[in-house]
């Protein structure tokens, strides 16, 4: 007669031989398949799958397909997709200040996004662990500059044009409500046929993103000054990331952080490729006066004081993001400009 206590130590161990159940994340993403970027997150996920003898794989579910950015972040929280490559904007539901990038005629120059980038991303990563979901590190996305089917080089001409700002953007929309203009929120699946049927004619865009998502097709101008600053990153929901073994997660933290490296330099080197792409398509470059850019960014930097005030972006935060740009602007002044953001 076998013994209880051998017994259960001989299912044990069969248990312990036995491979470890796969876990398969579903990552929802409105990028189109066939970008870069797509292409080397399933390089990742190909790298990861084989290094974990096949425990930890990824879907994806490109071009929109689960729907606008607060539908897959709903569907995220019901536990239908695990997971989403995401904006920065985007994730405002979830973590407010994951905006901060993104503030409006904030950034003049990669080399300022550069400095506080290297100050400030590990922060912003933590953050969203708080806040519930990992992130394995962030993609820039480029430059968002407005493209406009007429000329937009001053505050009156953009009070006469249809602009669009994605869904729940409550930043840009305060940003645009200081000098009278009230954009139309949409999701990012709907703005081609918007531009298409004239709801709106005036969008923001990275340049890759313009051409990618085909709304330079529907625009003639580019207004040539920085929107605000665009990045990317994938969240997959805390909770179910650390049911992975600690050896699978390490795995991932890894070959996820260094896609997002790759994808940090190819950005910008696709921008650039980009933008100068749109003008050989003939997009005609409008260049705005320094008296209306300063106009812009004054009211840009009233919008976020007025979402700070109402508690919706961290005043701390802010600050420490106002300290590096000054602390690179005193350092590396542009015409004798050392005045703090």
């Amino acid at each position: 007669m076998i013994r209880p206590a051998r017994l259960f130590a001989a299912l044990a161990c069969l248990l312990l031989a036995l491979p470890a159940a796969a876990t398969t994340f579903k990552i929802a993403t409105a990028v189109p398949d066939g970008t870069s970027w797509m292409k080397q997150m399933r390089a990742g996920a190909a790298e990861i799958k084989e290094r974990t003898n096949g425990r930890v794989r990824f879907r994806f579910y490109p071009g929109g397909v689960m729907g606008n950015d607060n539908s897959v972040l709903r569907k995220i929280k019901v536990g239908q997709l695990h997971g989403a490559a995401l904006t920065g904007g985007s994730l405002n539901s979830v973590y407010p200040d994951a905006q901060i990038y993104s503030l409006p005629f904030t950034f003049r120059d990669y080399a300022e996004v550069d400095y506080v980038r290297s100050k400030m991303d590990a922060g912003l990563i933590e953050g969203l662990k708080t806040h519930g979901y990992v992130s394995f590190g962030i993609s820039e996305g480029g430059f968002a500059y407005l493209f406009s089917r007429a000329p937009v080089a001053t505050t009156a001409d953009l009070r006469q044009r249809k602009v669009w700002i994605p869904e729940g953007d409550r930043i840009n929309q305060a940003a645009f409500a200081e000098f009278g203009i009230s954009p139309v929120q949409l999701a990012m699946t709907d703005v081609l046929t918007a531009l298409q049927t004239g709801l709106i004619d005036t969008v923001a865009s990275t340049p890759v993103g313009a051409i990618a998502l085909q709304w330079h097709t529907r625009v003639k101008y580019l207004t040539d000054t920085p929107l605000l600053y665009v990045y990317g990153t994938i969240v997959i929901k805390r909770r179910a990331f650390e049911r992975l073994q600690p050896a699978d997660q390490a795995v991932v933290h890894e070959v996820m952080g260094g896609v997002f490296q790759r994808l940090n330099r190819l950005n910008r080197e696709d921008n650039e490729k980009a933008y100068a792409a749109l003008r050989q398509q003939g997009i005609e470059f409008v260049e705005p006066s320094p008296e209306a850019v300063a106009e812009w960014r004054a009211g840009g930097h009233r919008a976020v004081a007025k979402m700070v005030k109402a508690g919706y972006l961290s005043q701390a935060l802010i600050d420490e993001f106002n300290r590096y740009l000054a602390e690179y602007r005193a350092s590396h002044p542009a015409d004798g400009d050392t005045t703090p953001p």
